[in-house]
């Protein structure tokens, strides 16, 4: 009720509470009531008087006193409530109960035994981290609720979004970098290569040097022609060998991972156009324990073996 623009609206609220107890013991009182009905002869009658198809008479039964119990407990347990909890307008009741209050309390209880937990958790290292049964469990569910949304239930990602099972790395997989990525996020950006490329032409050359240095499929001829063109334009990022660079999020171009698509039609696609990806920061949404243990939980996923001898 505390968004109420003013006081009258509580009023209102409270006048239609209050008629409907009194007209909920109105017609209690008037159920209750037996009307003694006699006929013409004098005698009681034990209808209502009213008769239909001739001969087909209801009766005038008294409420049978369990119903009438239970209406009069319910009518004495409304009351009992609207004295002890909010729901005469703005009165908040003789508990001063509120669901925000309950839910503050609720989670002040939930802090208290996390805290317990990630207490054990504090002095250990992240790599001890990836071998405990109860972090990585704790790792799991953190992960589940806030990642795999984009990197998917199994961490496999899909297209756009990083496999984190594989030991490809974008900007390191140490658990220093992989802390570092949940604290603050991370911005990739490839920019638009095709005017420093050349024409349509040069961009399909460069593509096909890009596919031959993963030996994937591609135009041997073509691929000749752009091997120069790559180092003058995408070396600066990718390394003159093409293996990327980790201090600026380039990809490695030999290891045949695709993280927007394969084939000449997608790298040319990328060249032209460039590509923004924003993996948002974590920090505002969890605390330095749970990104500790999620960040253990992350490092594992790749090194199964070592979590394996864990479980």
């Amino acid at each position: 009720m505390s968004d109420f623009i003013s006081s009258g609206w509580s009023w209102y609220v409270v006048g239609i509470v209050v008629f409907g107890l009194v007209y909920c013991a109105f017609v209690l009182i008037g159920a209750a009531k037996h009307k003694i009905v006699y006929d013409a002869q004098g005698n009681v009658d034990k209808t209502t008087g009213h008769i239909w198809d001739e001969d087909l008479r209801e009766l005038n039964n008294p409420l049978p006193r369990w119903w009438l119990f239970l209406f009069i407990f319910t009518l004495v347990f409304a009351v009992g409530y609207l004295v002890l909890y909010p729901g005469l307008g703005n009165n908040k009741g003789t508990l001063n109960w509120s669901s925000k209050g309950q839910l503050e309390a609720e989670i002040a209880k939930a802090k208290v035994e996390e805290e317990k937990i990630y207490a054990a958790f504090r002095p250990a290292a992240v790599e001890d981290l990836a071998r405990d049964p109860k972090a990585l469990a704790i790792g799991e569910r953190l992960f589940l609720n806030n990642c795999a949304a984009c990197h998917g239930s199994d961490a496999k990602g899909s297209k756009g979004f990083p496999n984190l099972t594989d030991t490809d790395w974008l900007h390191g997989g140490s658990p220093e970098k992989i802390s570092e990525t949940l604290h603050a996020g991370r911005n990739g950006m490839m920019p638009p290569m095709a005017a420093a490329v050349g024409g349509p032409e040069e961009v399909r050359q460069v593509a096909n040097y890009v596919l031959s240095l993963s030996g994937s499929g591609h135009n041997s001829i073509l691929a000749e022609l752009g091997k120069d063109k790559f180092k003058a334009a995408c070396a600066a990022c990718h390394g003159a060998d093409g293996k990327g660079m980790q201090a600026l999020g380039a990809p490695n171009l030999t290891d045949k991972i695709w993280l927007h698509g394969w084939g000449e039609e997608a790298i040319v696609r990328m060249i032209n156009n460039g590509k923004v990806n924003v993996m948002p920061a974590q920090a505002g949404r969890l605390t330095e324990d749970q990104i500790k243990v999620l960040t253990a939980y992350v490092w594992g996923l790749s090194r199964p073996t070592q979590t394996a001898q864990a479980q």
